[in-house]
């Protein structure tokens, strides 16, 4: 008994807090630079676009767009705000490229007794116990399954992004296409061709050139069609 005691204190002081590693995956993916990432010297990071921040990112790791009750859990693990003018906050054990001094960082006593309090009213001990298993699982491998995940959201987002611009290209073919049509059927209105008692006499060759153009316009907009329902 004591020597599991001992291991799960063990698992539990080695594996940083979740909280801690969503956090710095965010700070670290490089495709949310614009709004978050680590300082100019990664000795912190900064949150650039706090109202995106809670709008896109915060729902997707941490079930909430709430960014006061973010900075307040930040505030609770020892992070001190830095700067005035923008959301930089800084701790000695959040270092860019050093991900294994998060196990270094707890929470302040103050706090977690305030928690314990709290949990002893509201929560059963066995859900406790549940609670505290599931802080200690989170292990580099949930880390990394976050990361590949994330991995694979951008990914869908370039394909995405990819068929949108082809559509609009193929959009705007089409658009072209039915502009030319059109500036060949005025210039048909323009023609100056024979009448017979005010009525215009369509020439033989003129009828198989319009025939011929209807066809070709028809067929290229066929296409550009079924290439779009691809």
């Amino acid at each position: 008994m004591a020597s599991t005691e001992g291991l799960l204190e063990y698992v539990r002081k080695s594996t940083p807090p979740p909280f801690l590693l969503k956090t710095y995956m965010l700070v670290e993916d490089p495709a949310i630079d614009n709004v978050i990432s680590w300082n100019a010297d990664g000795t912190g990071f900064v949150v650039w676009q706090p109202a995106e921040f809670a709008r896109d990112l915060l729902p997707t790791l941490f079930k909430h767009s709430n960014f006061s009750s973010f900075v307040r859990q930040l505030n609770t693990y020892g992070f001190r705000k830095v700067a005035t003018r923008r959301w930089e906050f800084c701790n000695d054990m959040f270092r860019k490229g050093e991900r294994e001094l998060l196990c270094n960082i707890q929470r302040r006593k103050a706090w977690a007794n305030k928690q314990q309090t709290a949990a002893a009213i509201q929560v059963s001990p066995q859900e406790s116990d549940e609670d505290q298993r599931s802080s200690s699982t989170f292990s580099s491998s949930g880390y990394n399954s976050l990361v590949d995940e994330n991995k694979r959201l951008r990914k869908e987002n370039g394909v995405l992004s990819s068929e949108l611009t082809s559509m609009k290209r193929k959009c705007k073919d089409l658009l072209e296409l039915v502009a030319k049509y059109a500036g060949f059927e005025k210039e048909e209105e323009d023609d100056e061709s024979p009448k017979l008692f005010g009525v215009r006499l369509e020439v033989e060759g003129k009828r198989e050139r319009k025939r011929r153009r209807e066809e070709i316009i028809s067929e290229s907009a066929s296409i550009l069609l079924s290439q779009s329902c691809k």
